[in-house]
């Protein structure tokens, strides 16, 4: 399992909208926007978890500094929670 870390989502993505970029390119796990505890908007980022690392890999390769609704996707490997 690969966990991706997406950044400079568009402030109106949904975890709808960031699993169907990603399961083009394989099976996705969870999608998540994370969104701000107490105003409850989006923060512009978000995290994906793909079942297989090769297709995560190539999700990586593909998105990465690709547009959605106007930004450049920031796409890589998810670093460790601390």
């Amino acid at each position: 399992m690969l966990n991706i870390y997406v950044g400079n989502l568009p402030f109106i993505a949904t975890d709808a909208e960031l699993q169907e970029a990603f399961s083009a390119h394989g099976t996705v796990n969870a999608a998540t926007v994370i969104t701000d505890r107490e105003t409850g908007r989006p923060r512009g980022f978000g995290f994906v978890e793909m079942e297989n690392d090769t297709e995560g890999e190539a999700a990586i390769e593909a998105l990465n500094g690709s547009d959605m609704g106007g930004r450049t996707l920031v796409v890589n490997k998810a670093r460790p929670k601390r």
